[in-house]
This record gives structure tokens, C-alpha cells and sequence, in this order.
């Protein structure tokens, strides 16, 4: 008489925002760490310590929230609430990432005034911008292994980074003109990426 078979183990309930109440304050924290260098904090919280999304959602949900009007992570707080809680989730993330920065940087603002004809001061703050550059990069080099199951491949992925990068930082061609030159041309390589995986599955 053979052995029975175990029961198979079902797998691990993913991790998710316990309620609107954790995605208010999970998102004002992260508001509070991301002055400058946003992608870099989202990054870490969001996939690495919350893992409420994994690498290659992340890298899909920003360029969807890069191309919407609007900052960039708002939108992506406005997506991730209303993917786990509807509207009301949607309002929760995006009171999270503007209610406490707005009284920040207001009381910033305000104590910032008597001292910004001071040179110590400005170049505090372009100390700030070359670290804000830093953070920015090494997230991005992070997500770099996330597109190699990307439908369009590592190649064509990497070769829309650099020609996005040369015409913007070194071309100064405006970024409307990116997103529908660059933009459009890694869009319909995609649809043709995405007819040959589906006839490859009808062949199969």
C-alpha cells in the first residue's frame, strides 16, 4: 500500500495594508523620509520592508504613475489605496503623503525665509540636491534586475533608459517630447512583444 499523499500547503497570505488607518501612516512616513528622494524611499518601503508590491510591480506601477499628471508618488499612494480598499483607500494613501510634509514644509518655509540670502545655506541645500541625485540612481540600479522578465527584454529595456537619458540630460530635449518619441516607440514594441508571446502560447 503506497504512502498517502500530504496535503499540499497552501501558500503564505501576501502581505497587504491591514487597514486604511496602516495606509495613512505607512504612506506619511514615507512621505517624511522622501524629501528629494522619493523613488529611493518608495522603493525600500514598499517592496523591501513592507513587500506590498515586488520588484517588477513597482517598476510597472511608477512608469504608470510617472506618466499621469501629477507628482509621481501621490499617484502612486492614490493607485496602491485604491487597489486594497477602493476610493476610500485611494483618499487615505493621498492624505498620507500630503497631510504632515504640507505642515512641514510650511514650518520649513517659514523659518527658511530669514536665511536664504545666506550662502551656508544654499549650499546646504545643493549638498542636499547631489544627495537627492545619489538616492535616485542607486534605486534605479536596484530595479534594474526587475526587467528581466520584462515582455520587451533586458536589451530593448536598457536601450530605452540610455536614449531616455541622452536626449533628456544631455540633448535638454523637453520630457512631452520624450514620452511621445521615446515613450511611444517602447510602447509599440511592447504590443509587438506582447502578439509574439501570445501566438507563441496558441502555437504551444
Amino acid at each position: 500500500m503506497s504512502p498517502s499523499t500530504p496535503p499540499a500547503i497552501p501558500p503564505a497570505p501576501r502581505p497587504a495594508p491591514r487597514s486604511k488607518t496602516d495606509l495613512f501612516f505607512s504612506f506619511s512616513l514615507l512621505a517624511l523620509q522622501g524629501f528629494g528622494g522619493v523613488l529611493a524611499v518608495a522603493q525600500r518601503e514598499l517592496v523591501e520592508r513592507k513587500q506590498w508590491l515586488t520588484a517588477e510591480e513597482f517598476v510597472e506601477d511608477w512608469a504608470v504613475a510617472q506618466i499621469l499628471p501629477g507628482p509621481n508618488v501621490v499617484n502612486l499612494s492614490l493607485m496602491l489605496g485604491d487597489r486594497y480598499f477602493g476610493w476610500r483607500g485611494a483618499l487615505a494613501g493621498v492624505a498620507g503623503m500630503l497631510s504632515f510634509p504640507l505642515i512641514l514644509v510650511l514650518l520649513l518655509a517659514a523659518a527658511f525665509a530669514g536665511v536664504a540670502d545666506n550662502p551656508q545655506a544654499q549650499g546646504a541645500l545643493r549638498g542636499m540636491g547631489a544627495v537627492a541625485a545619489g538616492l535616485i540612481i542607486a534605486a534605479g540600479l536596484r530595479l534594474v534586475p526587475a526587467l528581466k522578465s520584462n515582455v520587451m527584454g533586458l536589451g530593448a529595456c536598457l536601450a530605452l533608459m540610455a536614449s531616455t537619458f541622452g536626449t533628456v540630460a544631455l540633448l535638454r530635449v523637453p520630457l512631452l517630447w520624450v514620452l511621445l518619441g521615446i515613450g511611444g516607440m517602447g510602447c509599440a514594441w511592447a504590443y509587438v512583444c506582447l502578439g509574439r508571446l501570445a501566438a507563441k502560447k496558441e502555437a504551444s
